[in-house]
């Protein structure tokens, strides 16, 4: 189903390694605007959680949500997709939020940050927990890779998607692990 510009959409993406993903968006200035991805992962699937939590979503794309999905399906096939900011809805985030997410946004593929480094480069160093808590809800995970961000012991911190996720992402992009689970930072 196309949309009539109206309303609210999901798109869902199935992928044979992180399951279902879905593609929440909206028209937002007479353009498609990505509002949420919701990834599947510890016990719910992402079309459960739009069955339950987003009723007034109905099916539907087009073309630019679509080449988004394909992008997305890519990542999560391990490709090297950089996705842009220009589809999702970085206005329904704080400040604080859109600035902890654009950091995010530059960790090139193979890289990660701490949550302490992010909190630095925002000028302020108390607040990694407050990185972490903006990062735990990036309503944009893939597209933002919220998962290239780890806790200062080089453990890997919570992830939308579980932690096996995390570390499966992390892998595909050529992070390696210790024999405690930690990052390998060479």
């Amino acid at each position: 189903m196309r949309n009539d510009d109206s309303g609210k959409y999901f798109l869902y993406i199935h992928t044979p390694t992180f399951g279902s993903v879905a593609v929440l968006w909206s028209m937002f200035h007479s353009e498609p605007g990505i509002f949420r991805i919701l990834l599947s992962g510890q016990g719910v699937n992402a079309e459960a959680y739009v069955s339950e939590f987003f009723h007034d979503c109905r099916s539907g794309s087009c073309r630019m949500i679509d080449s988004v999905a394909g992008d997305i399906e890519a990542f999560l096939s391990g490709e090297d997709i950089s996705f842009s900011l220009s589809l999702v809805r970085m206005d329904l985030c704080s400040e604080f939020q859109q600035k902890v997410l654009i950091i995010e946004q530059s960790i090139p593929r193979g890289y990660v940050s701490t949550y302490q480094r992010i909190a630095e480069r925002l000028g302020n160093p108390c607040a990694s927990r407050a990185v972490g808590n903006a990062l735990a809800r990036n309503p944009f995970p893939i597209i933002i890779p919220c998962h290239r961000a780890i806790r200062s012991d080089r453990t890997l911190g919570g992830y939308q998607g579980g932690t096996d996720m995390k570390r499966r992402l992390l892998s595909m992009e050529g992070i390696h692990f210790d024999e405690k689970n930690r990052v390998n930072i060479n």
